[in-house]
């Protein structure tokens, strides 16, 4: 398959026709001012014949020779003289009747001046283009006059057009010299504007410039993933749908429309505003918002195969609010199996002892060691499923609670009778309740102390308000990183393998989402309550 012939790129074409421009603007230019070249030179011509005219009307002895009974014989060699040492083709001084008593041919003397004399008769001087016996010229007619007035006789200067030509001809030069300069000043500044098109549009023609842009509008808004697009200044200059959905900006792929601002104008506030106006490179951060969980991707905006400079940054954003929800069941149901999984491992530790108590006789301490067991897990379940009248709620504290006693915690649990149906999303609650009690376990394992590590949770519903209330023996929040400990990335546990530092902002998020408020008070004690109409009927 034959390649197709590539076009012309737009410095290319632009450039082709600012030449093409300058030239006919050049030709333009030489006519013109050949045109006007020529009429000045006629206009010289027919004042230098006025005045040569005017000057020999006047000279006393041309007006005394015209008078002799033989003029000729003073008038010629006097007009011959004059011709050679004023430059012009003929001198011709005739009677009022028109007859030639000089000429530049002596054959033409006594013969009829071959042009106009009525003005020149009327006493004016004027001057004409006309066709003699030396062939066209541009002349000038004046009457000579006594000291009375009378007018005794004619006299005709001219130049013909023959001589004009090549006075004409001697300034062309320097007008074609003139236009070429201006050619090529023009030409120079297209080339420059060419390199500069050809450089911001990499060469490409405006065929493939168009189909680039309607590839990348397409893309854009095909993308699943949110796109931001955000210059040196730190501004945003273009987002997709996706990016608009996820960050709330107005709709639309561009704001092409308007000049581009910066993230906080558009109403973006926080760590994703500071990660947008830093243009630093970011690579799978996690960034929790009003309502949102978002993975972002940042890196420089560098052209592959253009010149090395940044444009400013790309933003990629994934939405796992979804995801990071589904992680929080699936880290409860985890730590359902895990209870499940300790309580049949101490279940059977336990079944083998009473087995063997029995097998020695020992069937009253057997039956004592069985009904103890018994009788504290089902105390704690009767009061959580009593209480609370929402199994994933219920089956997260038990989780918890057996979870506790695998790690040494001792996990209080503290709900009033009958608390009532817990009208909220699961999840939100999940993410609540589950993060604290694994933040505050965590918190009282690793703390230092002579007496067994506790976790205390209380549950009521106080004037309204469904409260959640979680404490620890552990060291607690220094006061001073109160603020900072509901973003992202704050912990005082070290690094796992992604991270930490997201657990109590999912917390922040999830008590946002609920309309409720959070606080925490003295040593480690993180109370949260969530508004009636949101969370209990």
């Amino acid at each position: 398959m034959a390649s197709q012939p590539r076009r012309w790129s737009i410095s290319a074409r632009l450039f082709a026709l600012q030449v093409a421009f300058i030239l006919l603007i050049g030709a333009i230019a030489v006519a013109a001012l050949a045109l006007d070249t020529r009429a000045r030179v006629d206009a010289d011509a027919a004042t230098r014949s006025t005045l040569v005219a005017s000057s020999i009307a006047k000279n006393p002895f041309v007006v005394d020779a015209v008078q002799d009974p033989d003029p000729t014989a003073a008038l010629q060699p006097y007009a011959a003289d004059l011709m050679d040492a004023l430059g012009v083709d003929f001198v011709t001084i005739m009677t009022t009747d028109g007859i030639r008593l000089t000429h530049r041919d002596p054959d033409e003397i006594g013969r009829p001046f071959i042009g106009t004399t009525a003005p020149a008769l009327d006493g004016e001087t004027f001057t004409e283009t006309f066709t003699g016996t030396l062939g066209p010229s541009v002349r000038a007619v004046a009457p000579i006059t006594t000291d009375s007035g009378e007018i005794v006789a004619l006299v005709s200067v001219g130049i013909t057009v023959e001589n004009l030509a090549g006075a004409f001809g001697q300034r062309i030069p320097a007008v074609i010299g003139i236009v070429a300069a201006l050619i090529v000043v023009g030409a120079l500044a297209s080339w420059l504007l060419s390199r500069y098109l050809r450089r911001v549009t990499w060469g490409r023609g405006p065929e493939e410039m168009s189909r680039m842009f309607a590839y990348y509008e397409s893309v854009l808004h095909s993308v699943r993933e949110g796109l931001v697009l955000v210059d040196t200044d730190g501004r945003i200059v273009l987002y997709n749908d996706q990016a608009a959905d996820l960050l709330s900006l107005p709709p639309g792929a561009s704001n092409a429309d308007a000049a581009p601002r910066r993230a906080s104008e558009y109403g973006i506030h926080g760590p994703v505003a500071d990660l947008l106006e830093s243009g630093r490179t970011a690579v799978d951060e996690i960034y929790v918002t009003d309502d949102r969980v978002l993975v972002l991707n940042q890196q420089p905006a560098v052209p592959h195969d253009g010149p090395p400079r940044s444009f400013g940054t790309v933003t990629t954003l994934r939405d796992r609010t979804e995801m990071q929800q589904l992680t929080g069941e699936l880290a409860s149901t985890k730590t359902m199996a895990d209870a499940l999984r300790s309580q049949t491992h101490e279940f059977s530790n336990r079944l083998h002892t009473i087995v063997s108590l029995i097998e020695l006789g020992r069937a009253t301490e057997a039956l004592e060691l069985a009904s103890a067991e018994t009788a504290i897990s089902q105390e704690l379940a009767d009061r959580v499923l009593g209480s609370i009248d929402e199994p994933v709620l219920a089956a997260l504290l038990l989780g918890k609670s057996a979870q506790a006693r695998e790690r040494g915690v001792n996990l209080l649990v503290d709900v009033p009778t009958a608390l009532g149906h817990v009208d909220a999303d699961p999840s939100l609650l999940v993410t609540i309740l589950g993060n604290l009690l694994d933040n505050a376990m965590d918190a009282a394992a690793s703390a230092e102390s002579d007496g067994e590590p506790w976790v205390e949770v209380y549950l009521a519903l106080d004037e309204g308000r469904f409260v959640i209330q979680v404490s620890d023996s552990g060291p607690g929040i220094p006061p001073d990183e109160v603020d900072r400990a509901f973003t992202r990335g704050y912990s005082t546990k070290e690094p796992g393998e992604h991270g930490r530092g997201l657990g109590l902002a999912l917390v922040s998020q999830a008590v946002r989402r609920l309309g409720g408020t959070i606080e925490v008070g003295a040593g480690s004690v993180f109370t949260v309550e969530l508004p009636r109409s949101e969370a209990i009927r």
